[in-house]
């Protein structure tokens, strides 16, 4: 009788040679008549039909067979003397497969021989997606870093067990950069740049399950999992207010120009105000959701003069205007839902005096001319007189002169001329070719808003058509020639000024130095000694009650000593008739002694005005007054008669006028050094006074008139 052990192994007691468990496993197990040489092979999966597992040994007069109750019998087949599988294995469904051979021999009696074949796995599974297609919507203010896809809707399966690698890639182009995995094993998708739905609003992405590492020499299977993201705008800008212009390139801020109006002083509109660029009017940027939006006036507008409709935007008058003061409006739009969401216009308000009459043309239409091929801004002359330009004009009966200083100019519907504020028509571009072109001008009041055209006729002539003194007419030429003409004035005034500079040089500088000794006198003069220098009514009183007995007054000039030279010699000018008593002024002018001066300005000075006489001081000259006079002396006396008392405005004419003519003499010869005087008498019964000037040497003058 055949036992089968646990180990599969036939014990029968007629085979003593057959070894233990333990050495079957690594060795041939030998039974008498029946044998195999691998009784557990390996095998891969998804093997070829017919694949060979191990040869089967039988001795003459044995047979053998599949034993028909084995588990697996139906994956194998004996085909001579091969164990051959007649089924392809599947390691993800089979991993051991059991087997028994039935050895026979001629009598009747079996054992069995047990097989064990072990399925290799081989990578022949790709990873699968649970959902190879998902849609996810993302709201444009999710925070950066939060979680898009969760990790249990992305993680892939693999029937080979295999550690799974995961890629994600973006479908759309501009979007990449947005969403990422948290990790090359970790599928789990989140947002990694903010959205915004102005330049995102839906992308693609597909998720790469690989069961080897990028890279890998293996045999890789891949799957894919298509993600499509849609961004759902929410609301995160404030209004805009129309029209604006973008200034960035991803038009996310949209600043609006300010809006103006015109009114009438005194008069209330009762339609809504026209505004320009158009009327008031805000959007919510974000458009899908399109929030309600409402306005309001929140300054500018301390009269309430006038009223903005909270749904239409529209800006009324609740009262006439009585100034000229132009309002600045500000204009708010609110969202309803969120009054932190809100924008702020400004509206300027201009109030102007009623205009009764549109400007017009007096002409219908104008001609004029041009050359092709000229420069942009050339000048459009007049069809009638190529050398004056064509220059457009509107009156308006407004004005008593029919001319309307508000009227600016410009071309309509064509974009190769211009006009400019004055009413010429230049080119805008270089005119190729000859023809007629037809353009629409229009005179617009910048004020009153009101608008007059006319049709311009121009002739575009050949360049040859055109003479060169119309040539030089254009506005390039006109600035050169202006230019030039500036420089040569330039040089004209700066040659004339030369000219007179040497002309007129020397009296100049003296008049002025001559000023400017007077007003700084303390410098160069003696201070004792101005107060006779230009006497006037006070000064002479003053003198008069100091020498009360002195009644006239006589100029006495005793002969200069025979050492002082003809230069120095002293000139008695002839005295005008009813003249007012003058001392003499001493004023020496050498540039080289200026700084002298200064030094000795602080040296003592003596007065030459004295009552009593000096005699035996040599180089010292004084004037001095004698109330009676001597006959026998010997002295030359002259006695002039006083008419002071017939006038002394008369005096003070006749004064001004010798200074007049001592600073002429002076001008004309500057060389002259000299002593120059002239007493007046102030009456003709008035007893005789003496002067006497006493000059011993060169040098005492030259010191004392230094020092006066």
């Amino acid at each position: 009788m055949v036992t089968r052990g646990v180990s599969g192994l036939i014990s029968h007691p007629a085979l003593p040679q057959c070894e233990s468990l333990g050495n079957f496993l690594s060795r041939l197990c030998v039974f008498p008549g029946c044998s195999v040489e691998n009784s557990k092979p390996s095998v891969y999966e998804n093997n070829p039909l017919g694949y060979v597992l191990t040869t089967i040994h039988v001795e003459p007069g044995f047979t053998v067979m599949i034993d028909p109750t084995s588990h697996d019998a139906s994956f194998f087949i004996i085909q001579g003397s091969e164990l051959q599988l007649n089924r392809s294995v599947d390691y993800e469904t089979d991993t051991v497969l059991l087997v028994y051979l039935i050895c026979q021999d001629s009598a009747g009696q079996s054992d069995s021989l047990e097989i064990i074949v072990t399925i290799l796995n081989v990578n022949d599974n790709s990873p699968e997606f649970e959902q190879t297609n998902l849609t996810a919507v993302v709201p444009e203010d999710t925070k950066v870093n939060a979680t898009v896809v969760a990790r249990e809707d992305l993680s892939a399966s693999d029937a080979d067990l295999d550690t799974i690698y995961y890629e994600l890639t973006t479908v759309v182009p501009g979007t990449d950069g947005y969403f990422a995995i948290k990790g090359v094993n970790n599928p789990e998708i989140y947002l990694q740049k903010a959205l915004d739905y102005e330049k995102i609003k839906w992308t693609i992405l597909v998720l790469c399950a690989r069961d080897r590492p990028v890279g890998s020499s293996d045999t890789t299977n891949t799957a894919n999992a298509t993600i499509n993201i849609f961004i759902e705008q929410t609301d995160t800008r404030p209004p805009w207010f129309l029209p604006c212009t973008f200034i960035n390139t991803d038009n996310s801020i949209c600043i609006s120009s300010p809006y103006t109006g015109r009114v009438n002083i005194s008069e209330i509109s009762m339609e809504p105000l026209i505004l320009e660029p158009g009327p008031i009017y805000a959007i919510d940027p974000d458009y899908t959701l399109n929030e309600k939006i409402v306005y309001s006036i929140v300054s500018g507008d301390a009269d309430e003069v006038f009223a903005v409709d909270a749904d239409t935007g529209n800006l009324t008058m609740n009262k006439a205007a009585t100034s000229t003061d132009s309002y600045l409006l500000q204009v708010m739009a609110t969202q309803v839902n969120n009054i932190q969401k809100y924008s702020i216009a400004i509206v300027e308000i201009k109030v102007i005096n009623k205009s009764d009459y549109a400007p017009y043309f007096e002409s219908k239409s104008y001609n004029g001319i041009v050359s092709a091929g000229l420069a942009p801004r050339s000048f459009v002359f007049q069809a009638g007189d190529p050398s004056s330009p064509l220059m457009i004009t509107a009156a308006d009966d407004d004005f008593p002169d029919k001319v309307n200083p508000n009227i600016e100019y410009y071309i309509k519907n064509s974009t190769d001329f211009i006009a400019t504020r004055d009413g010429f028509i230049l080119t805008n571009v270089m005119l190729q070719s000859p023809g007629t072109v037809t353009i629409e001008a229009v005179g617009k009041d910048t004020l009153s808003l009101q608008e007059a055209s006319t049709v311009i006729v121009v002739e575009v002539l050949l360049a040859t058509a055109v003479t060169s003194s119309n040539k030089t007419h254009t506005a390039r030429d006109m600035a050169i020639l202006g230019g030039t003409l500036a420089a040569l004035l330039l040089i004209a005034l700066v040659f004339l000024g030369v000219l007179i500079y040497k002309q007129y040089g020397k009296p100049v500088k003296y008049l002025i130095r001559k000023k400017f000794s007077k007003e700084f006198s303390g410098s160069y003069r003696n201070k004792s000694y101005e107060q006779g220098e230009h006497p006037n009514v006070g000064t002479k009183q003053h003198e008069m009650s100091e020498n009360s007995n002195v009644r006239s007054m006589a100029r006495v000039l005793e002969q200069p000593a025979p050492s002082l030279p003809s230069s120095n010699a002293v000139e008695i000018d002839s005295l005008p008739k009813a003249s007012v008593a003058s001392t003499t002024i001493f004023d020496r002018e050498q540039k080289e002694k200026e700084v002298e001066e200064e030094t000795e300005h602080e040296k003592e000075v003596k007065s030459i005005l004295k009552t009593d006489r000096h005699v035996a001081d040599d180089g010292y000259k004084a004037v001095w007054f004698k109330t009676d006079v001597d006959p026998d002396a010997g002295e030359r006396v002259e006695v002039i008669e006083d008419n002071a008392a017939d006038g002394d405005d008369d005096s003070d004419q006749d004064l001004q006028k010798n200074e007049e003519e001592e600073e002429e003499d002076y001008g004309k010869d500057n060389h002259h050094r000299g002593l120059r005087g002239s007493f007046a008498s102030e009456s003709s019964s008035l007893p005789a006074a003496e002067v006497r000037v006493k000059m011993s040497r060169t040098d005492a003058v030259t010191e004392d008139a230094n020092d006066i």
